[in-house]
């Protein structure tokens, strides 16, 4: 991993597990990764503890809107039912998902994280898990799932990294380390 590595986490304003924000973001900012956040709207982002209780506030850096994929070389996609299935439907996200697959860049996904990967029609033919509820879903997009701590698949020219939950997050943080000492393909980055 650089120290001029960028990661890129992406989340609506409500519903965001909050140790899948909280634990990666905080650790690679320890090691030096500039970590920005993109939210749907530019207030506070409210998370959850284990989709219920409720977690610490986040103050965005960004809107989803404000960002370009180019910038960043790791997506992160946290996980929270209500995140997900909210995030998943605002096409900046999506998009953002296809441009980061299309250029190359690593995405990192957790729990239902995955969920905006089938939505932006990139699961197909890659190996991931995620929450076991999500497993027909992804499974329907074409993906191979697989219930293991940690998938990390490059096939298809892009890194994906996934875990199933919260407890998975040290798996996790070692597939993004691991995603990020990685170079980058050059496609699509400004020259």
């Amino acid at each position: 991993m650089t120290r001029d590595s960028k990661a890129l986490a992406i989340v609506t304003n409500y519903g965001v597990e909050q140790d899948e924000l909280l634990v990666p973001l905080r650790h690679l900012r320890d090691d030096g990764v500039q970590v920005d956040i993109a939210a749907v709207e530019e207030g506070d982002i409210r998370t959850l503890v284990r989709d219920k209780e409720p977690g610490e506030t986040v103050r965005p850096t960004h809107t989803l809107g404000q960002v370009d994929a180019a910038d960043y070389d790791l997506l992160l996609i946290p996980g929270g039912t209500i995140n997900a299935d909210t995030l998943r439907l605002h096409d900046e996200a999506v998009h953002l998902v296809r441009a980061f697959s299309a250029t190359g860049r690593a995405i990192a996904a957790i729990c239902h994280g995955p969920w905006l990967l089938a939505e932006a029609g990139v699961a197909a033919g890659k190996r991931l898990t995620s929450f076991p509820s999500l497993r027909t879903d992804l499974t329907n997009a074409g993906a191979e799932w697989s219930d293991e701590p940690l998938v990390d698949d490059d096939t298809g020219g892009w890194r994906l990294v996934t875990s199933r939950n919260p407890d998975d997050l040290d798996a996790f943080i070692r597939g993004i380390d691991a995603a990020l000492r990685r170079p980058a393909p050059t496609a699509g980055r400004p020259g």
